[in-house]
């Protein structure tokens, strides 16, 4: 195999994906078989959640709000540290598409940020006899929900996609300490959460149903969050290279074939 071969016609095979034009095609095609997969293992997560999983003997059933509550604060960890991470990239390359996801993993890591607030609010009610206390963890998850919106109002406050790209960067880095204060603060500090269910070096601290339940769940908000940025990043890219002959062919190519059928 020669250089040639491995570089392609235009230069190394790997930098074809940082193109705007085979990164709207392949979000395209990868779109909905992740939305399908996300209902699948949707339905089955909540099967095994509502259904399959045993009754707790200390928290009775309001502890069924883990299947939606963990996977949720899990995933608003995740996707702010791949934000930083794209963001990141696209500032030190300067790599368009890079930014494009960036911005299009902000809004999904906002939506499970509340919902990881909202769903543990409704759970430390009957727990712990408060709707909100100023614990670690949820200062903390308080804190990154702030950064999200932060990212995403600073993004929108410039007119050129480059500068807001370039600013909401900065702001995403310097943000991305606060994802370690949240899964640590348990540790760190005497808080009223309860530490980690799941670790990679210990045991699950739940029945084996349980925990089966609390994993699906987390894949199938995963398969969701990936369709819906995969959407977004298809619209954005739409936004930003809207004058491009390719994109007019694309759409073009898509209206026909939409006429066909």
């Amino acid at each position: 195999m020669t250089t040639n071969t491995l570089r392609g016609a235009h230069g190394p095979t790997w930098r074809r994906f940082a193109a705007p034009v085979h990164c709207y095609r392949l979000a395209g095609l990868l779109a909905s078989p992740f939305a399908a997969l996300a209902a699948l293992l949707g339905a089955w997560g909540l099967y095994l959640g509502f259904v399959a999983a045993p009754t707790d003997f200390q928290q009775g059933e309001v502890y069924r709000i883990i299947f939606l509550h963990v996977p949720t604060a899990w995933l608003s960890m995740i996707i702010y540290v791949a934000m930083a991470f794209w963001a990141g990239l696209g500032w030190a390359l300067n790599t368009r598409v890079s930014s494009m996801l960036a911005s299009a993993l902000a809004p999904s890591g906002a939506l499970m940020c509340l919902l990881a607030l909202i769903t543990g609010a409704l759970w430390g009610r009957p727990t712990w006899g408060a709707w909100w206390v100023w614990d670690a963890r949820l200062s903390s998850e308080l804190i990154l929900l702030f950064l999200y919106i932060g990212f995403m109002a600073l993004h929108a406050a410039f007119d050129d996609a480059r500068r807001a790209d370039r600013a909401s960067a900065l702001w995403a880095l310097v943000g991305v300490v606060n994802v370690p204060i949240i899964y640590f603060s348990v540790r760190w500090w005497n808080t009223l959460h309860q530490g980690a269910s799941v670790s990679l070096s210990a045991a699950p601290h739940m029945a084996e149903a349980m925990l089966r339940g609390m994993l699906v769940c987390t894949l199938a908000l995963w398969s969701y969050a990936v369709a819906v940025v995969l959407w977004r990043l298809r619209l954005i890219i739409g936004e930003r290279e809207s004058g491009a002959a390719w994109l007019q062919a694309e759409l073009g190519a898509s209206f026909e074939q939409g006429q066909a059928a």
